[in-house]
C-alpha cells in the first residue's frame, strides 16, 4: 500500500484547545481571535460574550462566513438572541458551542470546503 502526504487546500487548522488557548497549527493562541480556513485575525476584542459591540461583529462579516461559528469558552454559553438575528437577517448561519467543540466543528467544515468563520473567546 502506498501512502502519500495530502495537504489541504486550506491553510488554519485547530490542532488543540486547552484553558490558555487554543493551538492553531504549531502556535498556541492566548487572545480572542477569528479563524477561517485561509485567514486568522488575532486580537478579536470579543473577550466576555454579555459585552460586546457592534464593531466585534462587523470584523466577523468583513470576512463574508456563510456559518459563523462561536466559540464561548470552556462552557457553552448563549448570546443575546439579537445576536442571532444579526447573522441570521444577513443569511449567515449561527452556531454557538464551547472552544473544544467550535475548534472540531470548524476543522470539518473547513475540511469540506465550506466557508466557516469561527470566532473563539478567550477569557483571562
Amino acid at each position: 500500500m502506498q501512502i502519500t502526504l495530502e495537504n489541504p487546500d486550506y491553510r488554519y487548522i485547530c490542532r488543540g484547545v486547552s484553558a490558555s488557548g487554543v493551538r492553531v497549527n504549531d502556535r498556541e493562541i492566548s487572545t480572542s481571535f477569528l479563524l477561517g480556513p485561509n485567514v486568522l485575525v488575532e486580537n478579536w476584542p470579543l473577550t466576555d460574550i454579555g459585552t460586546s459591540d457592534p464593531e466585534v461583529w462587523e470584523a466577523v462579516l468583513a470576512l463574508k462566513p456563510s456559518l459563523f461559528i462561536l466559540g464561548t469558552g470552556d462552557i457553552q454559553i448563549f448570546p443575546e438572541p439579537k445576536r442571532l438575528a444579526f447573522f441570521l437577517q444577513r443569511g449567515i448561519g449561527f452556531e454557538v458551542m464551547n472552544n473544544a467543540a467550535a475548534a472540531r466543528t470548524f476543522n470539518i467544515l473547513a475540511q469540506e470546503g465550506r466557508n466557516v468563520v469561527a470566532g473563539f473567546i478567550i477569557s483571562r
